[in-house]
């Protein structure tokens, strides 16, 4: 038989009264009280933060989220924001000098050719608008145009890739990556980075997925795609044989298994982002639904946006999605803005009035009604909104077609909120709007601005990847401070 000690085997035999038991005992537990007290002083057991909990920004920040319009094909500058009358002047004249290896159809070179659209000025800034945006001309005092973007590539797919991720080949992270990466998002329970793309089965933007891929960072930092057809994004349904509880215990089994995974290799970013990726799933659940319900927004503001504009329809919808995920803290948003190539997108070859003015009818209502919410909804402050493609078109004609080649020596871009001068322009392109040449802004500049806005040092934002700190900028960028309110 085990002697256990007499304390324990008779209270009686440990204490000369039950007076005396009964004051040890609640002695005790004040002692127990001290003891809790004394630990309150002990530093305190941090729980790791996960790889998309919100960080602290490298100095006080302009804008806290992005959504970036990216008008894919790429946008003619001299038919939508950069006016020239010299160009109309000296229409059907030929460009002495020019490289016709400088566009993508090098037998197809034709003269100069004016815009097919009227201008007037808008807003106390005077801004010179094409016709084709009388919705957001009523925003241009808003909007910082940059006029002498420059880009190094004339094909699409490297272009897509310069403009997105700083690097005209595949395999970098995106800006929204990097963004995600350096700032974490204020919402866990939807993804930190949304993309939507055409929804009219007109394809998907030269270079996929990659266009907004997380290269090599963790691919926690990828965008999430929206589907363009049916459930924007798949499996939200829990099925019906599965309750929230059981999928809680299966999960909670994944995460214990995962952990012992992990403690065995520990140098695994990628298993870490796929725990993270399980657990965002289970969380969007719930969440996602409520933020992509189009039916709680009041008639007024699904107007607004163009809802009623069959024309308008699609892009609209996905402008307002992407107010309410924004508002619900998601950190990056961008849309994309027609399909794969030429008469599918904003890539004008064959007739530039047509092109142009059909993809304005699309979206120049949604994205004036998305300014205008914003603004109401006192989001425009801290939200940047962008606007722009992966190049500018030729000044010439491309004979034969009434359009315009691929340009990646001028382009032009707006940003609007998020800390931004409204009303202004920065640099510009020469007289007929061939080539950037007042304030020459890199792509690298723009990504480095961008960053700026965001609370972001560009030089600082690295990442270490086969034994070199990789940056969104490269070895090059400056802040383009003028345009910074």
């Amino acid at each position: 038989m085990l002697d256990f000690p007499r304390w324990f085997a008779s209270p009686e035999a440990a204490y000369n009264s039950r007076r005396e038991f009964l004051s040890r005992a609640g002695g005790g537990f004040g002692m127990l009280a001290l003891a809790d007290l004394l630990r309150a002083d002990e530093p305190k057991t941090t729980v790791t933060p996960g790889p998309l909990t919100p960080h602290e920004p490298h100095f006080p920040a302009k804008a806290k989220r992005v959504i970036w319009l990216f008008m894919n094909g790429g946008p003619s500058q001299v038919d939508t924001w950069d006016y020239k009358p010299e160009l109309e002047k000296k229409d059907g004249q030929e460009l002495k000098g020019f490289d016709p290896n400088t566009g993508f159809f090098t037998g197809q070179v034709g003269p100069l050719m004016k815009s097919p659209f009227k201008w007037a000025k808008h807003g106390q800034c005077g801004k010179m608008v094409s016709e084709i945006f009388p919705h957001m001309a009523k925003h241009v005092d808003k909007m910082a145009f940059i006029h002498s973007l420059w880009s190094d590539s004339n094909n699409h797919s490297p272009a897509l890739f310069k403009m997105n991720t700083g690097m005209a080949r595949m395999g970098f992270p995106c800006v929204g990556s990097w963004v995600t990466y350096g700032l974490g998002t204020e919402s866990q329970s939807l993804p930190a980075f949304c993309v939507m793309y055409d929804t009219l089965g007109r394809g998907i933007p030269k270079g996929h997925s990659l266009n907004w891929g997380a290269g090599f960072l963790p691919t926690v930092y990828q965008g999430t795609a929206f589907k363009p057809q049916g459930e924007p994004i798949e499996n939200l349904t829990r099925p019906t044989d599965l309750t929230a509880d059981r999928q809680r215990q299966q999960l909670d089994l994944l995460a214990k298994l995962n952990k012992q995974g992990a403690a065995k290799t520990p140098n695994e970013p990628e298993l870490t982002a796929r725990v993270e990726t399980f657990e965002l799933a289970y969380r969007m659940q719930m969440a996602a639904p409520d933020a992509l319900d189009l039916n709680k927004e009041t008639q007024e503001t699904k107007k607004l946006y163009g809802l009623d504009n069959p024309k308008a329809t699609h892009f609209a919808k996905q402008c307002l999605i992407a107010r309410r995920l924004v508002e619900r803290g998601v950190r990056f948003v961008q849309i994309y803005s027609g399909g794969m190539e030429n008469d599918l997108s904003w890539d004008g070859h064959n007739n530039i009035a047509k092109n142009h003015g059909g993809f304005a009818q699309e979206t120049d209502q949604p994205i004036a009604g998305l300014l205008e919410d914003l603004s109401r909804r006192g989001l425009l402050d801290d939200t940047l909104v962008i606007w722009g493609g992966e190049f500018g078109r030729l000044p010439i004609v491309q004979k034969g077609n009434a359009g315009r080649d691929h340009n990646p020596h001028a382009i032009t871009y707006w940003m609007a909120g998020g800390g931004v001068k409204g009303g202004v322009s920065y640099g510009a392109s020469d007289e007929i709007g061939f080539k950037a040449e007042e304030n020459r802004v890199s792509v690298n500049d723009f990504h480095a601005t961008v960053l700026h806005l965001m609370g972001l040092d560009h030089k600082k934002l690295t990442y270490r990847y086969n034994g070199r700190d990789f940056r969104l900028t490269d070895v090059a960028g400056t802040v383009v401070k003028d345009i910074l309110a």
